[in-house]
């Protein structure tokens, strides 16, 4: 079906390029999508930050909607039905970006990494493609965890708990969606009660939706005798970052997790799939990426030295802490949104450990590397232990 009017977020990446075989595509800023914006659209492609609903949508030409994220918070998946509007998400494809973000996260935070690997646990709160990604690659560590998703079945988690007790594990990182849906909503779960159970020794994440978390019952918590450890990508009052919980926070990042180049681009294809589908449409051939030159790891480096250095070989927690700090400092509230969304925008190129190659000179770094998902080769010949 040539000549489809394509309507997509510009920070979709390579949406012009894969898209426009099938029609005309223009770019628009996500954020402030209006309906005259997608009127005569046939097709629009958005991101987490644009609210797909009638409001958007009524008397549009759209009859596919796409959404290059996992979480569907942010559309009206039951209008989008009753309109008679195709849609497709792009759940799982930052999964392991997410992950990584959130090991590197523990590496990067005092001796957290340490605690886990000397017989500490990890609470997983919310068991979907990143929760479960993220639990599989804790136990290819060696690291034991919990897990709270009280919308599965308890056979369907390895390690069914209760909150309370994934509360009182040593990391507690949260990867649910955000719903008010009785019985169990995840808006606001944590709040004053359930924070007052974390301790200094804890380390709570959120790189999930910011308003798992009351952000004011957060502030009062961090600024409390027993504060715990916190790193947030995720904020209540996206894209505005309040300034005080900023500066509580022991890292904090403008929801970035999942923004590597690969899930990027698995997020872009997985939408044009999902549109060829719609749509009975050619699907053309597309180059996959490469996963950039061999890491060469150094031969002296083992155990928790080893693993921090591999966790921090393809992402740098401080150095996006630090451009957050600096870019906000000392802004007007609606100039800090606006630079929120530039920072995301303008987010440097980031690849996943995960599938890359690593050259290691000491078979014994093998097991943690393939852990991690790295292809290992060795520097010279030598047998590998499997």
């Amino acid at each position: 079906m040539p000549g489809l009017r394509i309507v997509a977020d510009q920070n979709i990446p390579s949406a012009v390029e894969l898209f426009s075989v099938w029609g005309t595509v223009h770019t628009a800023v996500g954020r402030a999508l209006r309906p005259a914006d997608v009127a005569d659209a046939d097709v629009l492609l958005v991101r987490s930050v644009t609210a797909v609903n009638e409001e958007l949508l009524a008397g549009s030409s759209v009859r596919f909607v796409g959404s290059a994220t996992a979480g569907l918070d942010h559309v009206d998946t039951q209008y989008l039905e009753a309109a008679g509007i195709s849609f497709a998400a792009a759940p799982g494809a930052n999964a392991n970006a997410v992950v990584e973000y959130v090991l590197a996260a523990i590496a990067a935070v005092g001796d957290s990494l340490e605690r886990l690997l000397a017989g500490g646990r990890a609470g997983v709160v919310g068991y979907g493609h990143v929760g479960r990604l993220l639990v599989q690659r804790l136990q290819a560590l060696g690291i034991a965890s919990l897990q709270y998703d009280p919308w599965l079945d308890a056979g369907e988690l390895p390690r069914p708990a209760e909150l309370e007790a994934v509360l009182d594990c040593d990391v507690v990182t949260l990867h649910t969606s955000l719903t008010y849906r009785e019985p169990w909503p995840s808006h606001h779960l944590l709040g004053a009660a359930q924070l007052s159970r974390l301790t200094p020794a804890s380390l709570l994440i959120n790189a999930g939706r910011g308003a798992v978390i009351d952000n004011h019952a957060l502030l009062a918590c961090l600024a409390g005798q027993r504060a715990p450890q916190c790193v947030l990508d995720v904020w209540e009052t996206e894209p505005w970052v309040p300034p005080q919980l900023l500066a509580q926070v022991s890292y904090g990042t403008p929801h970035i997790a999942g923004y590597s180049h690969d899930a990027k681009l698995a997020a872009t294809h997985s939408l044009a799939r999902a549109l060829a589908g719609a749509f009975d449409l050619a699907l053309p051939e597309t180059a996959t990426g490469e996963s950039g030159p061999p890491l060469v790891i150094p031969a002296a480096l083992e155990g928790v030295d080893l693993l921090r250095h591999l966790l921090q070989l393809r992402y740098d927690l401080v150095a996006d802490d630090r451009r957050l700090r600096d870019t906000l400092r000392g802004l007007a509230t609606a100039e800090a949104g606006y630079s929120f969304d530039r920072l995301r925008r303008d987010y440097p190129v980031r690849r996943e450990l995960a599938g890359s190659t690593v050259v290691l000179a000491n078979s014994n770094q093998a097991p943690l590397a393939r852990a991690l998902g790295c292809q290992v080769e060795l520097s010279a010949p030598s047998e590998l232990p499997s």
